[in-house]
């Protein structure tokens, strides 16, 4: 697509339809992202492993909906998205190797649609290189077949955003509400910062104001966002209430500096909180740092080129995206930044394509070589650091396993309940359920453990060198793998044992 051509969708975005050119040139259109989506899907299935087992918030959404282990306490921050996602595999299969494989075929399927949603945008080279680009980082690959809501969100923001900039139709209206209520659906508030600029220029900027648009985003935000308004009033107060709720349980939004946070997660961390220690070998974080210029970059090239809108928008929900998570919080997670990633590769991936379309034949030459080079560096950084996070989750998953294993032998259940160290993983690998009385997920009392010991086997679980409960000292401490259960004494099972979720 021309530069003028593009150039018309930063003006009114009057009523009109994407490029036309028949049946042959839309199926030529998806090779490319059709061919990434195919590849993204099966790179999880080879690199992260369907027997993966279930990492701690994994187990809290599947459990909402399996009946392998009752549900884990559903704290305010959370939302109902992912444990709905799940529940076509989870409701009949305990094991995860049937849940994963679904999980990755949706997410391909989820990257592809959200490419899809910029066809008429921008050229197919350009979305076929920024769905290469979001689906080879190693945080993508590692959550995309995870029970977790931030690629969904990323897959949902993206996919607004094309929407938002194709030119007013009825498809493009469709696709703007069901990609804002997919946000929702996942994480309300993540949703609400992703299209905060969309929701500006639809309100505030004449040339982009228009119902339509407006009433499709805000309609999509409302309707995913419902059923977590209704439970906020069912079970949290409300949501002024539940919104208090979630920043407590994150420490307590307010200006915090956690950009260096996010770099030292950049190594495999999963969850830095607190987040300490050494930053990472600069060679594994060159390509984080690497974003800011790349973005300004590309921002330079679009308004030269007259159609500053196509790189701007993107842009500016990637920065709103990723500001609670750079500024407003006290820790970090390298799935927090999801959606700024998947906006922020098509900026880039514009920028890469016409830099190696560059006339000149130096300049072309010089930037043919360097790239491809420093793509290949970049590749061998993520899939080192994905490598190194897969095998490292994958042994903190089977020994919950071993642990859970050990518990059954030792009579713990179900129906059991679990608190302590580790308690929710632990609880749903056992099949049992998993209580606190104190911290961010409390949902009992000491004197409802202890009836509770009464008609069911009960274990409070402390790591090595650790002091048990006030309510658990008397229990009866017994080796349970690498941790120790306190036992409650009351009813027990016998010694014979239950499967754990298959891994």
């Amino acid at each position: 697509m021309s530069d003028s051509q593009q150039a018309t969708l930063t003006g009114a975005r009057g009523p009109g339809s994407p490029r036309s050119g028949g049946a042959p040139w839309r199926s030529r259109a998806d090779i490319g992202p059709l061919s990434v989506a195919g590849a993204f899907t099966v790179a999880q299935l080879l690199l992260v492993r369907p027997g993966m087992g279930l990492g701690w918030d994994e187990s809290v959404y599947v459990s909402q909906v399996s009946a392998h282990a009752p549900a884990a306490f559903f704290s305010a921050p959370r939302a109902r998205g992912v444990p709905l996602l799940v529940a076509p595999v989870a409701a009949w299969s305990s094991s995860v190797v049937p849940l994963r494989i679904y999980l990755a075929v949706l997410s391909g399927l989820g990257l592809f649609l959200a490419l899809r949603a910029w066809r008429g945008v921008l050229p197919a080279r350009v979305l076929t290189t920024a769905g290469a680009l979001f689906a080879t980082l190693w945080v993508t690959l590692f959550y995309g077949p995870q029970a977790m809501p931030n690629h969904w969100v990323g897959v949902g923001a993206l996919a607004a955003t094309g929407c938002f900039l194709r030119p007013r139709s009825r498809p493009a209206l469709w696709g703007l509400a069901l990609s804002a209520a997919l946000m929702a659906w996942m994480r309300p508030t993540d949703a609400v910062w992703a299209t905060l600029p969309l929701l500006v220029l639809l309100v505030g900027v004449r040339r982009w104001r228009h119902p339509a648009p407006l009433l499709a985003l805000v309609g999509g935000l409302a309707l995913g966002a419902a059923e977590w308004v209704i439970e906020a009033y069912v079970s949290y107060g409300g949501p002024a209430r539940r919104l208090s709720d979630a920043s407590r349980i994150q420490g307590g939004l307010g200006w915090n500096l956690a950009v260096t946070d996010q770099v030292r997660a950049l190594s495999g961390r999963t969850l830095c909180r607190p987040c300490t220690g050494d930053l990472p070998a600069v060679v594994l974080t060159l390509w984080w740092w690497a974003l800011p210029p790349l973005a300004v970059g590309a921002a330079v090239v679009a308004v030269r080129a007259r159609r500053p809108a196509l790189t701007l928008v993107p842009l500016a929900c990637a920065a709103s995206a990723a500001f609670p998570y750079l500024f407003l919080i006290g820790y970090a997670a390298p799935r927090f930044l999801l959606p700024a990633y998947a906006l922020l590769a098509v900026p880039v991936a514009d920028l890469l394509v016409r830099a190696v379309r560059a006339p000149g034949r130096i300049r072309r030459r010089l930037t043919v070589a360097l790239v491809p080079l420093a793509l290949a560096v970049h590749l061998t950084v993520q899939f080192v650091v994905l490598d190194h996070t897969v095998r490292r989750a994958t042994a903190a998953h089977r020994e919950w396993a071993r642990t859970a294993a050990a518990l059954h032998r030792l009579g713990v259940r179900p129906p059991c309940l679990l608190t302590g160290y580790d308690y929710v993983p632990l609880a749903y690998y056992a099949g049992c359920a998993s209580a606190a009385t104190g911290g961010h997920d409390a949902n009992t009392t000491e004197a409802a453990i202890g009836r509770a010991a009464r008609s069911r086997p009960v274990a409070a679980l402390v790591r090595p060198g650790g002091t048990p409960p006030g309510y658990a000292r008397s229990w009866t401490p017994v080796r349970a793998g690498v941790l120790l259960a306190y036992l409650a004494p009351g009813p027990r099972a016998g010694p014979q044992r239950t499967g754990n979720p298959k891994e």
